[in-house]
């Protein structure tokens, strides 16, 4: 499957923007890893902006520069959003209060619980009634997404928004899954050719690509094994990328600047 890349989001530690972060993935500049500063959704009306947690304002941050990178109209993106956490902070926080005699559970804390609100959040800040889909794949959240996303585009001959993000839970449940830092990507994916190419397929088996320096925080969250495909796209230059699977088998991207 091959479809175009027509714009880029994301937003991570001492990765503040695509754009302010394209020479430290390039290698042109060292990473400084740092505080990852999240602002409410300006598109939001008040009272969502107000409802939104970490999660819903990371994945709607990447999503938000890339759509505008795009040059497309928000409201004409279909969306795939993946996660392997969710909202972990806000399903911790409800657990908490299950748990607790007379403990009441907020319903702001229930909305934004299930596993689409990002999407959601995504569709009110754009006006948009498109298509969406929101799934989770464990650690292979991102290369899972990816490939729901460009099957969309080739399918369906329209652009698509997609979005990988992922932030820390809270105790105890970072005890069983432990998540280092917050992340999101965010790519628009267009028919035919953009700026580049991307093309995906499935294989029984592929090397996973290094990303140097930056590999403790590919380690480190899911959605940050997007970090090759951005290197590659960084570089401006033709990679092959495996991404295993923890099942068996394997995604491989391959990136053809135009």
């Amino acid at each position: 499957m091959r479809c175009g890349i027509a714009g880029v989001g994301l937003l991570g530690p001492g990765l503040p923007g695509w754009d302010e972060s394209r020479a430290v993935l390039a290698g042109e500049v060292p990473w400084e890893p740092g505080p990852v500063v999240v602002l409410p959704p300006a598109a939001l009306p008040a009272t969502e902006r107000r409802r939104t947690s970490m999660a819903v304002r990371l994945a709607l941050a990447a999503s938000a520069e890339a759509a505008a990178a795009s040059g497309l109209a928000p409201d004409t993106l279909e969306t795939v959003f993946a996660s392997s956490n969710g909202d972990g902070v806000v399903v911790g926080a409800i657990l908490d209060a299950l748990s607790t005699p007379g403990g009441a559970i907020s319903p702001t804390q229930f909305h934004n619980s299930v596993h689409n609100a990002a999407a959601g959040y995504w569709g009110i800040a754009a006006g948009s009634t498109r298509a969406s889909v929101s799934l989770g794949g464990h650690d292979d959240s991102f290369p899972m997404g990816l490939v729901q996303a460009v099957a969309a585009v080739v399918s369906r001959q329209v652009p698509v928004l997609f979005c990988a993000y992922d932030a820390p839970l809270t105790p105890p449940l970072d005890s069983q899954r432990f998540t280092d830092a917050a992340f999101a990507v965010a790519l628009v994916l267009v028919p035919g050719d953009a700026g580049v190419t991307l093309s995906v397929e499935m294989a029984e088996k592929a090397e996973a690509s290094s990303v140097g320096v930056l590999a403790p925080l590919m380690a480190g969250n899911p959605a940050a094994r997007a970090l090759p495909l951005l290197q590659a796209l960084a570089l401006g230059q033709a990679a092959r990328i495996g991404l295993p699977l923890v099942d068996g088998g394997a995604v491989v991207l391959g990136v053809e600047p135009c």
